[in-house]
């Protein structure tokens, strides 16, 4: 009997609108049509068309180039604070998974006194304490970060250790590292990347809600896209395509995560269940 192999259409369309949001950026680190902190007093609140394709805002600088700017700010802080949350959560999940004990019960009993509190607010009272500015809101979202990641690497590695290939590893004298490192950590990376894309999405909405509500991103830095909706603000009625804009790019940033997510999810089940059948098929050889 011949399985035709499905197509994962959200991991594909993820990566396409993930892709050429990425390419926009990179694009408009070297070239932007207009200058970004550029002001023309003859077009402000110029509504979209030629020369200004999305218009302008309040002081007559050109939205698109905003954009290009401001998604590039913001995809950076997520970056930056996805890969702390990711690398620490994944070390503190690994190690307290594999070996347990009572580390295990105290790091986990702290992730869910943290996790217990929504992490926008906690956010806020952490930038409220050490400043604003885009390094510091980097810092804060990715120590924020780390108790979800680590609880969602301690689960999988509890469950990886008790499989077979992790038995016959211990009983031929392999290292525990190299176990944690070469042997379960490949075989949970479907949902490691899924958690790194979901990741995603909530560092780019907690930096749109920073800025909008002033505590993130400061003014006298590059633009963000939450720094243009908080300009925007003012201007809804008057000029509503400069937060429809960022609002936009935004939700773009987002559903190309989500799906990517979606899809890496997806395959992490088919994975798990073609070893299930490949296992059911030898017992019943």
């Amino acid at each position: 009997m011949i399985h035709r192999r499905r197509v994962n259409t959200n991991l594909i369309a993820g990566c396409i609108i993930t892709g050429l949001t990425v390419f926009i950026i990179l694009v408009g680190y070297f070239w932007t049509p207009f200058d970004p902190a550029g002001m023309d007093a003859s077009a402000i609140n110029a509504a979209p068309g030629l020369p200004h394709l999305l218009g302008t805002d309040r002081f007559g600088r050109d939205t698109l180039s905003r954009i290009m700017q401001g998604a590039g700010a913001t995809l950076r802080i997520a970056f930056f604070a996805v890969c702390i949350g990711a690398f620490a959560g994944t070390l503190i999940g690994g190690l307290t998974g594999y070996f347990g004990g009572i580390l295990d019960e105290l790091i986990m009993r702290l992730s869910d006194a943290v996790t217990a509190f929504p992490s926008v607010l906690l956010a806020l009272v952490a930038v409220s304490i050490v400043g604003r500015g885009s390094d510091k809101l980097i810092l804060v979202l990715g120590v924020l970060f780390i108790p979800s990641f680590a609880r969602v690497v301690r689960g999988e590695f509890v469950k990886q250790q008790h499989r077979d290939y992790v038995k016959n590893a211990r009983l031929m004298g392999v290292k525990d590292a190299r176990i944690i490192f070469v042997h379960i950590l490949p075989n949970i990376s479907a949902v490691l990347l899924s958690s790194i894309a979901i990741g995603f999405n909530n560092a780019v909405l907690a930096e749109a809600s920073m800025s909008f509500l002033g505590l993130g991103v400061a003014p006298t830095e590059s633009a963000s896209l939450g720094i243009m909706l908080k300009e925007a603000e003012n201007s809804l009625m008057s000029a509503p395509w400069q937060a429809l804009s960022a609002g936009f790019s935004i939700a773009i940033l987002i559903l190309g995560f989500s799906l990517i997510s979606e899809g890496l999810g997806f395959n992490g089940i088919r994975s798990r269940t073609s070893k299930r059948r490949l296992r059911l098929n030898a017992e019943n050889a």
